[in-house]
């Protein structure tokens, strides 16, 4: 059921866009979008408790942010910062990464510690599909990508990639990583995970120790990718590529750091890092125009009922 438009009352939208640089940038061979106009918030406010994690981003200007309180999907307009509950959740759930798929119009969501895959109607918050991806606990369904005919989601916990049919029919296919990969013990191992430029394997990044991996989708064998101008992605969580440029959102270190990343990305050249002020411990990241859009967890903050939450945009 969608409640009622959240309205911010104790924080103030943070006018004042941040600067257009110019034409909008494609997203691998994705469609260009306008940039956002001046009077486009550099902000917006969830609502409090909201424990956010996961955010998605389409064609059009609207943000979808899952929840880890009860796995509910909060819908915010880009261009005024006005939002409202499309999906209220339910007890027990949880919502950490989180896609869109705009060739259906359904949201793939992680299910965290559940071992599920949510599919929800992104129009109406209608609960579509849920797959059970692990039958035992111990497993952490933490972020997930579209490619082909499949969603991709990760699982810290395991060295394991689950893929879901894009469709209401199929089976799951579960690929064991082998090659460079070594699972570590009682740490969040595969974490976010994008397409290679090429649309033929995928990157996941290992936010400990701090390593990024471009695995075959025949195989599963990981390759680690060699990275240049700095030792390390540790605490490397959310990840997004744009071209050839591949954006890791290092959460507890409060900073995004950008890397070039090679024709067949097995090397990734460290370009520059992005911080600013209003970052407390930022997730993921998903992409409009010439803005990054950002969702603060504040993993070191209370994590009740009364704390605030917001999404903050950067440029591009």
């Amino acid at each position: 059921m969608t409640e009622p438009a959240h309205r911010p009352s104790r924080r103030t939208l943070l006018g004042g866009a941040v600067g257009a640089v110019g034409a909008a940038l494609a997203v691998g061979a994705g469609t260009a979008h306008a940039g956002p106009g001046a009077g486009w918030p550099a902000s917006f406010p969830l609502p409090d408790g909201w424990l956010p994690e996961g955010i998605a981003v389409g064609d059009r200007p609207y943000a979808y942010l899952g929840s880890r309180a009860h796995g509910g999907v909060y819908r915010a307009d880009l261009r005024t910062g006005w939002g409202e509950v499309l999906y209220g959740g339910g007890t027990g759930l949880v919502a950490v990464g989180i896609e869109l798929d705009g060739r259906g119009g359904l949201l793939h969501i992680a299910g965290g510690g559940g071992g599920t895959a949510r599919v929800l109607d992104a129009d109406s918050g209608r609960p579509v599909r849920t797959w059970q991806l692990t039958e035992t606990s111990g497993h952490f369904i933490n972020d997930v990508v579209l490619l082909g005919d499949r969603a991709w989601f990760t699982d810290s916990r395991d060295a394991v990639l689950y893929g879901v049919p894009r469709g209401r029919r199929g089976t799951v296919r579960a690929l064991p990583l082998t090659g460079d990969w070594e699972q570590l013990p009682d740490v969040n191992n595969a974490n976010g995970i994008v397409t290679t430029p090429d649309g033929a394997a995928l990157i996941v990044v290992k936010s400990t120790p701090g390593e990024l991996y471009r695995v075959s989708l025949r195989t599963g064998a990981a390759r680690r990718i060699a990275l240049s101008g700095a030792a390390d992605v540790v605490n490397g969580d959310g990840l997004l590529r744009v071209g050839r440029t591949l954006y890791v959102v290092q959460n507890r270190l409060n900073l995004v750091s950008v890397w070039d990343l090679d024709a067949g990305a097995t090397t990734a050249t460290l370009r520059r890092t992005v911080t600013d002020p209003r970052f407390d411990v930022p997730t993921t990241a998903a992409r409009f125009g010439d803005r990054l859009y950002l969702v603060n967890a504040r993993f070191t903050s209370p994590q009740t009922p009364e704390t605030t939450f917001d999404a903050v945009a950067v440029p591009l």
